[in-house]
């Protein structure tokens, strides 16, 4: 195995454990990344001695605390700016709120907040990615783009400026999303995740959209 290949198999090991959302054996491991037990283990032993993963106490493996180090250093200042406007209107409308970004065809949580003092709530934990083109934040992402890229499936979102889910991405769970246009970067969407609201997707979306213009004030976007 080259050493290029040893590098794409252990970020897709940190990949299979982000989009699993629970800890994993070495078996299961190896059996996502279609890979022998003995590699999979090599590629484990060698992200847990730099903190990337660690062991639970059954003896399974979850993303380790050096990798949200390592993340917390991209898009700083996004972060910075997004996470008191994320944790206000997560609080408000008592749901997990997150900023979503563009990574090639897929749509990748940055950041996020579960409110304070809700009875249930959703956990969407940085570096969870999905199909852009499925969800509430990937159409708000896409609906972004120029005109000549744009899918012809989100001219309702462009015209109504929010975008809303149901089961798309996790079966039972909605979200609503609205544009966060970054000038310089990609584009990006401000979202909520939630399994039931007594709030409107239209209520959910004005909300969203007034902690978005916040974020772009304070990064000086603002127009």
């Amino acid at each position: 195995m080259t050493a290029s290949q040893t590098l794409s198999r252990g970020i897709r090991v940190l990949e299979v454990l982000a989009d699993a959302q629970e800890s994993l054996t070495v078996d299961q491991i190896a059996e996502r990344l279609a890979v022998h037990r003995s590699i999979a283990y090599r590629l484990i032993r060698t992200l847990e001695d730099h903190g990337l993963l660690v062991r639970d106490a059954a003896g399974k493996f979850e993303l380790g605390a050096r990798l949200a180090a390592l993340a917390a250093g991209v898009a700083h200042d996004l972060q910075a700016a997004a996470l008191p406007e994320l944790t206000a209107a997560a609080n408000e409308l008592g749901m997990t709120c997150f900023v979503a970004v563009l990574d090639h065809d897929e749509c990748v949580t940055l950041v996020s907040v579960e409110p304070r003092h809700a009875l249930a709530s959703v956990a969407q934990r940085p570096g969870s990615r999905h199909p852009i083109t499925a969800g509430a934040p990937g159409r708000a992402i896409l609906a972004q783009l120029p005109p000549e890229e744009r899918p012809a499936a989100v001219a309702e979102v462009v015209a109504r400026g929010y975008a809303d889910s149901h089961g798309e991405v996790i079966e039972n769970l909605s979200a609503v999303a609205v544009p966060l246009p970054l000038r310089g970067n990609g584009p990006a969407a401000l979202a909520a995740v939630y399994l039931s609201s007594p709030h409107a997707p239209s209520e959910i979306a004005a909300r969203l959209t007034r902690a978005a213009n916040a974020v772009r004030e304070v990064l000086g976007l603002a127009t």
